[in-house]
């Protein structure tokens, strides 16, 4: 008998559990073919550049949550350099990339809707590689370039990827949810590149010096071309002159210019050494400038360690895990300016939103144009020049810097009673370590076509019908042939002139089937007598 080897016996083995879909084996790939894909339930399934720096593939953001991303690979903590999917996460399970035979890279979850895709098609063989530049590539085999991360970018530019008209930088939302912020880093219209902040229909400019003209600060906006890019030594240009350079400036570190959730845009350095990143430049010093960093009616400033979030007299922390919600007051303002009064807050400006202003108004005539408007909710007066006023309707942009020289008065209630003078109290976050934050995501599910809906149950119908039918139709059959069995014998039985006998009849007649007269193929034959002959 064949008895087979165990080396045999494992070859067999390995192949099964290979091509089992829930147990296959999963490795990093150089490039991914066409026909084939990443998927969610492989940890180590990613593409990885020649040289090792960078990796792509489907990264956990969340609980059950997950990204196609691009990321460093030596980097201590997870840094991201692109995803295409931040905003819509998509399963833990089944979920894949692909790439399509017909040239096109798909993001699929798990009900299998098409949540990103690249929309390129091509007649020719492609593959999807990962350049050293850390650039995402998908090209033909005649070499080209039908999509490329490097058009797309997130929040991070590398260098050689260039800034464009059609591009912009956007922010995550904190340091671990990676969904759109609320600032962003783009060429205006007057070809300038600014930093917004965008939040709850709110849209205000903070960088460059939003006080000052472009002109002022060596900006051009004459040159439409609107490209900017660093190169490997560490130089920006951009092409309305924005130009600075790394701290660190030269060949060697690897970099990354990003728009941060705070609202700065920084030039990292990576030290490969201990895979932590360092600052080699950033957009702007003094962070209490940076629009919606503290929310609406608070105050940021500048105590001696870091900045800190402060809520004016009369306010509360609307949120004391978050400071971007901002303050709320503890009164009801009135209408009437008999029931107000004012606190001064000295080298506090809240920026912007101003209801109007007016030239050559003396304080007191200020302070009475707040009072009698009722939407406005506090006022700043500068004595430079012949005197002007600003009536300000939202508190937005709060901050405090001695070298202002200028005085906020906010309106309050007039029986409301101000504790400590009026004195500014640094709110410091109540953080749960076990919070848990909810994206709010739903996963979309396949909606069938109405037609192929009302196909669908017509068949469906259809089908129930006819094996009841079928059913209906064995059943009939059944007894209409067993009646015709019965009427059959019956029939035969009154041809031939024999009547039926009833198996207790028989044996009373053969007497218990005593005596035998006869034996054949047919059976055995008894003696038997009839009472009725």
């Amino acid at each position: 008998m064949y008895h087979p080897k165990a080396s045999q016996i494992m070859a067999v083995f390995l192949f099964l559990y290979s091509t089992n879909p829930y147990h296959s084996f999963s490795a990093t790939h150089k490039y991914l073919r066409a026909g084939s894909s990443l998927s969610v339930e492989r940890s180590n399934d990613v593409i990885v550049s020649k040289d090792g720096r960078f990796s792509a593939g489907l990264y956990s953001v969340g609980d059950n949550a997950y990204c196609f991303t691009i990321w460093f690979t030596n980097s201590a903590n997870f840094t991201p350099v692109w995803m295409a999917n931040r905003d819509h996460p998509v399963n833990g399970r089944r979920s894949t990339i692909s790439l399509k035979k017909d040239g096109n890279l798909v993001l699929t979850d798990a009900g299998r809707f098409i949540v990103w895709t690249t929309n390129t098609t091509s007649t020719s063989p492609v593959q999807l590689c990962l350049l050293n530049t850390g650039n995402l590539v998908l090209q033909s085999s005649e070499n080209i370039i039908l999509w490329q991360s490097f058009d797309f970018p997130t929040d991070t530019l590398l260098p050689q990827q260039p800034l464009t008209s059609k591009s912009k930088l956007v922010a995550s939302q904190s340091r671990t949810n990676y969904s759109s912020g609320f600032y962003s880093f783009y060429f205006d219209n007057d070809n300038v590149l600014r930093i917004y902040y965008s939040r709850l229909e709110i849209t205000s400019v903070y960088w460059p010096n939003h006080r000052k003209a472009s002109w002022q600060l060596g900006r051009a906006n004459y040159n439409t071309s609107r490209i900017a890019l660093f190169d490997l030594i560490g130089h920006f240009q951009s092409s309305d002159n924005m130009d600075f350079f790394a701290s660190d400036f030269g060949i060697g570190p690897i970099r990354r210019l990003t728009m941060e959730f705070d609202g700065n845009l920084r030039l990292y350095s990576l030290d490969e050494r201990t895979g932590n990143w360092e600052i080699s430049w950033q957009a702007i010093s003094g962070l209490c400038t940076i629009h919606g960093l503290c929310g609406p009616n608070s105050l940021c400033v500048y105590p001696p360690d870091k900045i800190r979030c402060s809520c004016p007299p009369g306010f509360k922390l609307k949120d004391d895990t978050d400071w971007s919600q901002g303050c709320e007051p503890i009164f009801e303002l009135s209408c009437d300016p008999l029931d107000s009064k004012f606190i001064v807050l000295p080298g506090i400006d809240f920026y912007g939103y101003d209801y109007n202003f007016t030239l050559g108004a003396t304080l007191q005539e200020c302070q009475n144009m707040c009072l009698e408007l009722c939407s406005c909710k506090a006022f700043l007066y500068k004595m430079s020049g012949r005197g002007t006023c600003y009536l300000k309707i939202l508190l937005l942009n709060g901050y405090q810097s001695s070298s202002l020289g200028v005085k906020m008065r906010i309106k309050v209630p007039k029986n409301m009673t101000i504790s400590d003078g009026g004195r500014l109290e640094t709110i410091p976050l109540s953080c749960n370590p076990k919070a848990v934050v909810e994206l709010g995501r739903d996963y979309k599910q396949k909606q069938m076509n109405s037609s192929l809906n009302y196909l669908w149950w017509f068949v469906v119908v259809m089908g129930c019908t006819e094996l009841i039918s079928i059913v209906i139709g064995w059943w009939y059959l059944y007894k209409t042939n067993k009646a015709t069995s019965s009427i059959e014998l019956g029939y035969i039985l009154t041809i031939i002139g024999f009547r039926r006998f009833s198996y207790a009849e028989l044996k009373k007649a053969t007497k218990s089937f005593s005596t035998e007269i006869g034996r054949g193929d047919g059976g055995v034959v008894f003696k038997a007598e009839l009472i009725n002959g």
